[in-house]
């Protein structure tokens, strides 16, 4: 197995394929997360339900497969994804089954505290598609109480429109009506989306005084999560603006939310893999959980992610660095080194003579032959991760990942790193987000470094902590 890339702060399974999470709850107290695995090899496959619980989020414990398909069964080639809901204080999972190349709307329960699910007799409980729509593809799903009734959204194509998600109203999780179209591709005032071929994944929440959407838009590759904020009147969402959840392309997927016992909306996303198959295969591995992510709306009603503040409890021994210029096209070492890290950096205000591109260089190697460099550019508004020499291995993605961040007047460039020896997330003064994955091939490939091009860049200082493995079970990493 290969453990020289494999996370040791970001949640993985002790081996295989893993790919979205599912079921999040926590329930008595203690998270649970259920999450789309193949047990059988690093690669995608048959579809079952892994299952790992965690007291605060953050260190988490294996358990055994929740769900497995069943042979002549709704879900018969595979157990696809879900979400998690309380009725009459018992968890109900609502999931998709898969067979013979069609997802339907299933149900599992739990009436030991989760420790093993019970496919309900019934299933599938909608065993039909919309009527009246050319639907290509149509499954996952995000439920809620509203009022006295539980509703359900469920991802769809429709053939020459794309992507769109579908609304149902239920009494009883088991008897459901179609209510139409939550929202299609062309409701946007600006004429929607890159063609998708499905909307994947959909959650809808009220975050302040605005409801948000989010979408998995599977384009075929890349892809990525988006969302939109907008009103919900009459079983009807009017979106006022869409924007890209986290520009990892492919790196950041099927994100799911969920509210925890204090009232905080919580999210986790699969952090894909940016190699090829005989490289998952070869490793053993293959896919990891986001960090928990919290949602907020500045003064302006834009949106800020930040990472959950559980997070913290990893930092071990930290660096710090005082307010000092980065001089351009220097190689400005710092003393802090290593494949699980956490930094901080803090950038000043830019002025005329301020470098045009400043950041960070992550798993740096001493001569420089490999090296990951998180980038801002300020002139063209825009920070990236670029990843041109992340890696000698050509089996893997060197490809940029990126997208705007438009700076206020007077607001510095703060970054928030997070390093887990192939998994990287980056936040950007908590309005834009990079997840993305790189797989340096030498050791000493650990070094962190600062840089600015084009002028000087001030950096009002500089955190980083060594961060500790999750695992309560020692056997589990």
């Amino acid at each position: 197995m290969d453990l020289f890339h494999r996370p040791v702060y970001h949640f993985l399974p002790p081996a295989n394929w893993m790919n979205d999470p599912n079921g999040l709850i926590q329930w008595k107290g203690i998270y649970h997360l259920f999450y789309q695995h193949n047990p059988y090899e690093a690669q995608w496959g048959p579809m079952h339900w892994g299952h790992a619980v965690s007291p605060d989020l953050i260190h988490w414990q294996h358990k055994p497969i929740a769900l497995a398909p069943t042979p002549g069964g709704p879900d018969q080639d595979g157990c696809w994804s879900g979400v998690a809901v309380v009725k009459d204080g018992v968890p109900v999972m609502v999931y998709s089954g898969n067979r013979d190349g069609k997802q339907r709307a299933c149900l599992a329960f739990s009436r030991d505290d989760l420790e093993t699910l019970q496919k309900y007799p019934g299933n599938p409980v909608i065993p039909d598609s919309p009527a009246g729509y050319d639907l290509l593809e149509y499954r996952d799903h995000c439920v809620w109480r509203e009022g006295d009734a539980w509703y359900q959204l469920m991802g769809a194509w429709i053939k020459d429109v794309s992507g769109a998600v579908f609304l149902y109203r239920s009494d009883d999780l088991v008897h459901w009506k179609e209510l139409g179209p939550l929202m299609v591709d062309n409701s946007l005032p600006d004429g929607g989306l890159p063609a998708a071929e499905i909307w994947e994944c959909p959650d809808f929440f009220l975050l302040g005084e605005q409801h948000m959407l989010v979408v998995s838009v599977n384009t075929g590759a890349p892809y990525f999560t988006g969302y939109f904020l907008g009103a919900y009147q009459d079983h009807r969402f009017i979106p006022k603006l869409f924007r890209k959840l986290d520009y990892g392309d492919s790196g950041f997927y099927a994100p799911q939310s969920f509210v925890n016992e204090a009232g905080e909306r919580i999210q986790l996303g699969w952090v894909g893999e940016a190699r090829s198959v005989q490289a998952q295969l070869e490793s053993g591995w293959a896919g990891a959980q986001s960090l928990p992510r919290v949602f907020s709306l500045d003064a302006q009603g834009r949106l800020e992610i930040q990472p959950y503040r559980g997070v913290d409890i990893l930092r071990g021994e930290k660096y710090c660095l005082p307010e000092m210029t980065v001089l351009p096209d220097t190689r400005q070492v710092l003393d802090i080194e290593g494949h699980a890290l956490e930094v901080q950096a803090e950038f000043a205000p830019a002025d005329s003579r301020t470098a045009v591109e400043y950041g960070l260089k992550i798993y740096c190697s001493p001569d420089d032959s490999e090296e990951t460099t998180i980038c801002f550019n300020r002139e063209l508004h825009r920070i990236e991760v670029v990843r041109q020499h992340s890696s000698l291995d050509e089996r893997v993605s060197h490809q940029t990942q990126g997208g705007p961040l438009e700076l206020d007047e007077g607001e510095g460039l703060s970054l928030r790193v997070y390093i887990d020896h192939s998994v990287i997330e980056v936040f950007a003064n908590r309005r834009a987000v990079i997840t993305c994955r790189v797989y340096p091939t030498r050791a000493d490939s650990r070094g962190v470094r600062l840089f600015a091009s084009g002028g000087n860049a001030i950096i009002k200082g500089l955190n980083a902590w060594e961060m500790n493995k999750i695992w309560v079970d020692c056997n589990a990493s």
